[in-house]
């Protein structure tokens, strides 16, 4: 495949035979799975991107699915590695599904983790108020570092660590608010509703007890839309679930890879 937008930066760890891609949510960087990297190691080469636009990633214009799916599919090119099991946080669960359905001949596997089929309903007008909500503050004069905190309140079960909620903060305000426009600007525009009998790939759907986001029963009923699919949630965590219980986390994640071929 011609590569048409640039690859984006990311971490990597280990050799392993078997290739895994964290995609992270509108909110975070490649350090959202700093933790996962060196403990997959052993037996998977892991690895993290910068969405492009975010981190040391280069930004896209536009910023679509269909450019973010590629920019997905560049990273596995430059490790050479054939397949991948993709690992999507929220947005990254909806790059995720993209590349999947674009590109599934490279997909190995999907954990489809607080995300989405789709962004909101048929009515435009959601979209409409969800973006002039999320822009307000920003089209006031505020920075992100300013409003970090804020866009991060919800994001969480009843009883977050605070080390937990301080990366998540550090986190959103280190995004450069061009970039969190146009992530903003993208994910209106999501919809593979129609994709999921389509999946065919080992697939967890990873869900979180207290997630306002993506609730629990809507992430089941993602699952039962996909063939085969496994369903998980993670009691007592938010729609930061890998922040606030990285122990759980892992173990959803450690007994789907090894469902692996």
């Amino acid at each position: 495949m011609p590569q048409r937008v640039p690859t984006p930066a990311y971490a990597a760890a280990g050799t392993g035979p078997r290739t895994v891609l964290f995609l992270h949510g509108i909110g975070g960087n490649r350090g959202s799975f700093a933790a996962d990297l060196p403990r997959l190691a052993a037996g998977w080469r892991a690895l993290a991107w910068d969405m492009p636009g975010y981190g040391a990633s280069p930004p896209i214009r536009p910023l679509t699915f269909a450019a973010l799916a590629e920019a997905a599919i560049a990273v596995l090119d430059a490790e050479r590695a054939d397949k991948a099991v993709l690992v999507g946080h929220s947005l990254g669960g909806m790059i995720a599904q993209e590349t999947a359905a674009r590109f599934p001949e490279r997909v190995s596997g999907l954990v489809l983790f607080a995300t989405s089929a789709a962004f909101g309903g048929k009515d435009d007008s959601f979209k409409t108020a969800f973006l002039a909500d999320r822009l307000a503050p920003l089209n006031a004069g505020k920075t992100m570092p300013e409003i970090a905190e804020q866009l991060t309140k919800g994001l969480f079960g009843p009883a977050p660590p605070e080390a937990a909620r301080r990366q998540a903060i550090a986190s959103m305000a280190a995004i450069p608010e061009a970039s969190y426009r146009a992530a903003l600007e993208c994910i209106v525009t999501f919809d593979r509703r129609d994709d999921l009998a389509r999946i065919a790939c080992p697939t967890l759907v990873l869900a979180a007890e207290h997630d306002a986001l993506a609730p629990p029963k809507t992430m089941a009923r993602i699952a039962e839309r996909i063939p085969g699919a496994a369903y998980r949630c993670i009691a007592g965590a938010g729609h930061l679930a890998n922040f606030e219980q990285p122990a759980a986390f892992a173990a959803a994640l450690d007994e789907f890879l090894a469902l692996i071929p």
